[in-house]
């Protein structure tokens, strides 16, 4: 394929600016820059030059095609920082014959050429995006290929049982077992409970993916601002003694142990006084219902009624007011019972991730429910339209994994990934 290269570090001043290559021609294109590279995977500390002119001291190494992240011939220039280099040295490929790389173009490669599959891709991207331990390790589950070989495993069992049923519509008439329909439907059965285990387990691998969201929720002057400023150690929302001063769902990002929370700091829920106002609590109210939890503050720990759902925390604010208090209460002053709120938030999220499968996206999930689909019901079907049948459930695990099909997805799953991946 034609020669592509990116910077595969951020772009920007920094250590190290490291630019790839990929295609043909990009060991010869590198050489031309720093001379001969022998080995592969051998890194030369070399002068970069253009036409004599010094541009750079870099570490410059090749992998050979078949045996590099995209299956091509691939060379890497680990240049210094300077945003100047970087651009010097593209402009140099460039003028080689070579052209800057697409979103995603070195995995799009990557696939093409057989080296990841689509769920792998997937998760390479959930890898990049994780901002916690439990995000990592989900998205390396991804990554390593373990969904892929399920598949693999599944589509076997689907193989051998349309093979079976093959062969009692081919030899009807022949001594074929009579106990061969039984083990097609004994290994579907055994085929649907596990398919459906990865379907349920989906929910919660998906809230470790995205992350949960805790709507701090109640009346105002509750002390929801403050709240939220205390557990982002900075001053984020407008704390003020005049009611109604949140219009808007303020967010912070949250590591909570490993898990992914996000805190909404909502419009304080009364009857509006100007239309600003009551569209800040109309928003307060529907963000607050999409949540995955709900902080009811107040001073008085009361919960909002209609907004209560199983999981919610009721907290009094102001605890160091001095009033004593049966339940959970926190001060945003002192700091005094944050940790408790987050302990008891902690324990009901991780409750709700509890038996998360390696499924994550909705993609992934709609194929393993097509497969389970078109398993239904096979025992009233003839044994032709059995047959169809597991082809169709093998067809879902092909999709699944980007055996065909994948060219629906790849476009909406690259445009997520940086240029030089």
């Amino acid at each position: 394929m034609d020669l592509i290269f990116a910077e595969a570090t951020p772009p920007g001043r920094g250590g190290v600016s490291v630019i790839r290559l990929s295609g043909d021609g990009a060991r010869e294109a590198a050489e031309r820059l720093v001379g001969p590279l022998e080995l592969p995977r051998h890194a030369y500390f070399r002068d970069l030059a253009q036409d004599g002119d010094l541009i750079d001291q870099v570490l410059a190494l090749w992998f050979a095609q078949g045996s590099s992240f995209t299956g091509e011939e691939v060379a890497e220039l680990h240049l210094h920082g300077a945003p100047v280099i970087a651009r010097r040295v593209a402009r140099a490929l460039i003028e080689m014959g070579a052209r800057p790389a697409e979103a995603g173009e070195f995995t799009r490669r990557a696939f093409l050429n057989g080296r990841m599959d689509l769920a792998e891709i997937e998760g390479l991207g959930d890898l990049l995006a994780a901002e916690t331990e439990a995000q990592r390790k989900l998205a390396l589950r991804g990554v390593s290929g373990e969904l892929a070989r399920r598949a693999e495993e599944w589509r076997a069992l689907l193989i051998e049982a349309g093979a079976l049923v093959e062969v009692s519509v081919d030899f009807a008439d022949e001594d074929v077992p009579d106990e061969v329909p039984d083990r097609v439907f004994e290994a579907v059965a055994e085929l649907r409970v596990r398919i459906q285990k990865e379907i349920d387990g989906f929910q919660a691998a998906e809230r470790i993916r995205e992350g949960f969201e805790v709507a701090i929720i109640g009346p105002p002057n509750a002390g929801k601002s403050s709240l939220l400023n205390r557990l982002a150690r900075r001053e984020m929302a407008i704390v003020s003694e005049v009611a109604g001063t949140t219009r808007d769902v303020i967010e912070l990002r949250f590591d909570l142990k490993g898990l992914a929370v996000t805190f909404l700091d909502t419009a304080g829920l009364r009857e509006a006084c100007d239309a600003v106002e009551s569209a800040g609590v109309e928003r307060a109210r529907g963000r607050a219902r999409d949540a995955d939890l709900r902080i009811h503050l107040s001073r008085d720990a009361q919960a909002v009624t209609d907004l209560w759902m199983p999981g919610d925390l009721t907290v009094r604010s102001h605890a160091d007011d001095g009033l004593p208090s049966a339940g959970l209460s926190v001060s945003s002053l002192t700091g005094a019972g944050i940790d408790n709120m987050l302990a008891d938030i902690q324990r009901e999220v991780s409750g709700r991730i509890a038996g998360a499968g390696i499924v994550s996206h909705d993609r992934q999930r709609a194929e393993l429910v097509g497969a389970i689909t078109a398993l239904d019901g096979l025992e009233r079907l003839p044994a032709e339209l059995v047959a169809e049948s597991l082809r169709g459930a093998a067809s879902c695990l092909d999709r699944l994994v980007g055996q065909i099909g994948a060219d629906d997805y790849l476009d909406a799953i690259f445009s997520s990934f940086c240029i030089g991946k």
